[in-house]
């Protein structure tokens, strides 16, 4: 295989066969075993022509596939044209080198093939700098199997004082300055990522922070713009999102969350784009609230729900109070099928982002857990701070006023956040004659992150609107 052919890593236009090795108790889709890898070749650009499959216990050494399937993959790629395999493993560098060599034709593995994608969808700096430091973290190790100029080059031959002596292979000269691109990248995305630390935790304290989270193309950015005037991009791709958008949500009474939307997760992400892509999910690990949507017409919605709430682990956005948004109700082909959903999730919110169905008590769940625990207190303060007595006024449920020299004293129905908030203000105030932090230890007595509260039963908040009978529930 070329120099050339094997430096264009490109999918776009690419005649692409996919390849795919079933090891026992790996995940094979429960629908089509190459759905989402063809999902992926045609979102970076590839045509697919042809597949393959081999079952084997564990993977051939020299070339993942056996002898055999290798040959008849060198076949297919020669009958139909192929200008690109795509493989739904990972492999190692020399049995990618092996599999060229045999089949003549541009190998990628399932990582190269994400990488090309984010390579192309990255706009912002800190998205494109994430992207290199993936690539070159991927490209390190194979560079002895990517690359046919690797010999000797300096040196050797007596061709002027300066010149002589053992040289230095190309290999060792590409390693070089990969990892010193690297270093720099990541200096460069230090920088950007500390800023980002910095406004993402000023943000948290100003405001009730909800991240958007879930698989790709699981209808994200759709429900973004539903409930915002965000106008993020939307669309049936897969890693349509790769950046962070952020708009206002309105959720009444006076009262806002920032809402965020971040970049899908998938199967076999792979780990360095994980690491290098935590500041772009910075909003999700410091956010408030998590809101899980799952494609519940997606037959591999369970495998995908595992996936993300994995991710979260991972990212360290494991403390947060997690919510279920069952969206695409309107594409199952039986609506019952949502009660399988809420039998397990009792606290899951049927939604459909595309026809603006379910999100009202999304968002009055919302609203109760930014509220947190409500107190009945009376809160002393200053005459001359306007900005919290207007605050209190607007947002939170008021019972009497008494105006004193100086002070005004409000009886007041207030949520620990909202407590929060005007102690972020730096409001000198009294709750119930403590101080504000005081207030928190022995009023609310310093509650863990809000939990869903508990909602109408089940049968008595779905049976009627699907129309249902109790047992028709147990199917």
């Amino acid at each position: 295989m070329s120099q050339v052919q094997r430096e264009q890593l490109k999918v776009i236009a690419e005649r692409a066969i996919l390849v795919g090795v079933d090891l026992p108790m790996a995940y094979r889709d429960s629908n089509d075993r190459f759905s989402e890898l063809q999902a992926l070749a045609e979102t970076a650009g590839a045509v697919v022509v042809g597949e393959l499959v081999q079952k084997r216990r564990k993977p051939a050494v020299r070339m993942y596939l056996g002898k055999g399937k290798a040959q008849e993959l060198a076949e297919l790629v020669k009958m139909v044209k192929a200008t690109l395999v795509v493989f739904d493993n990972d492999l190692s560098p020399s049995q990618i080198r092996n599999l060229e060599e045999a089949t003549e034709c541009k190998i990628i593995d399932r990582s190269e093939l994400i990488l090309d994608i984010f390579a192309n969808r990255a706009s912002t700096h800190a998205a494109r700098l994430q992207v290199e430091i993936a690539q070159l973290a991927y490209t390190y190790p194979r560079l002895r199997a990517m690359w046919d100029h690797l010999g000797q080059i300096v040196g050797g031959a007596p061709i002027g004082i300066g010149t002589r002596g053992p040289g230095e292979q190309q290999l060792e000269i590409d390693r070089r300055l990969v990892q010193r691109r690297k270093k720099q990248l990541q200096r460069e995305l230090e920088e950007v990522q500390q800023r980002k630390t910095r406004e993402v935790a000023q943000r948290r304290v100003d405001h009730f922070t909800v991240g958007i989270v879930g698989y790709t193309n699981a209808g994200k950015s759709t429900l973004f713009n539903a409930l915002t005037d965000g106008g993020a991009f939307a669309h049936e791709k897969l890693f349509a999102t790769l950046g962070t958008r952020m708009e206002r949500w309105e959720l009444g009474g006076g009262n806002y969350a920032i809402l965020s939307d971040t970049v899908g997760f998938i199967r076999n992400l792979p780990h360095h784009l994980v690491a290098s892509f935590r500041s772009t999910l910075e909003e999700t690990v410091y956010a408030h609230l998590i809101v899980t949507v799952l494609d519940v017409s997606d037959p591999n919605a369970p495998m995908q729900l595992e996936v993300v709430n994995r991710t979260l682990d991972e990212i360290g956005a494991a403390d947060q109070t997690r919510i279920i948004a069952l969206n695409k109700i309107d594409a199952l082909e039986d609506p019952r099928d949502v009660l399988v959903w809420l039998n397990r999730y009792p606290n899951a919110i049927p939604i459909s982002a595309a026809k603006n169905q379910g999100l009202e008590e999304l968002s009055e769940l919302v609203y109760e857990l930014m509220l947190g625990d409500m107190k009945r207190v009376r809160i002393e303060l200053p005459l001359s701070d306007g900005r919290s007595i207007a605050f209190l006024e607007q947002r939170v449920e008021v019972h009497d006023r008494e105006y004193l020299e100086k002070r005004v004293v409000m009886e007041v129905t207030i949520g620990r956040r909202q407590l929060d908030q005007l102690l972020a203000r730096g409001t000198s105030m009294k709750v119930d004659g403590l101080t504000g932090q005081e207030a928190l230890r022995e009023i609310w007595n310093e509650i863990p992150p809000p939990r869903v509260p508990e909602r109408m039963p089940l049968h008595e908040r779905y049976i009627d609107e699907y129309e249902l009978s109790p047992e028709d529930d147990d199917d």
